[in-house]
């Protein structure tokens, strides 16, 4: 039997930038499958405010579905993504550089089912959040 491991990361991926496709390539290449939580319309709204998701739920995960490092997406309701993660049961938890071990949803419960949780490295000049005031500045 052929063994193929999970790596999971996952955020709102509002506006598709450099900084994600770093991140997600990071991922992808910890295991041999990529599986993206994708925060729903809702969840995102929750997280990041008025205004926000900018792109619908639908149209996101299709962005990141047709990335060739991304397996599966998955929408998730939940303001975490703790049920699917504990659904999934990835060998590798990744998540961006701007989170410690211990502020990682899910990272214990992988961690404590043998798995291991990284964090990578944030690309300076890129996110979201930046993008959206730039915009509004034109």
């Amino acid at each position: 039997m052929i063994s193929k491991t999970i790596s999971f990361t996952n955020g709102c991926f509002d506006i598709l930038h450099p900084g994600h496709i770093a991140s997600l390539s990071d991922a992808a290449r910890e295991a041999d499958f990529l599986i993206v939580g994708l925060n729903s319309d809702g969840s995102a709204n929750r997280l990041k405010g008025a205004g926000r998701p900018v792109m619908d739920e639908q149209s996101r995960a299709l962005m990141l579905a047709s990335l060739v490092m991304v397996d599966a997406v998955v929408i998730f309701e939940e303001d975490t993504p703790l049920e699917l993660i504990e659904l999934v049961q990835p060998d590798v938890l990744v998540k961006g550089g701007d989170y410690t071990i211990e502020e990682i949803v899910g990272a214990r419960e992988v961690n404590a089912a043998g798995g291991r949780v990284v964090i990578n490295p944030i690309v300076p000049g890129f996110s979201t959040t930046g993008i959206i005031g730039k915009i509004q500045t034109l």
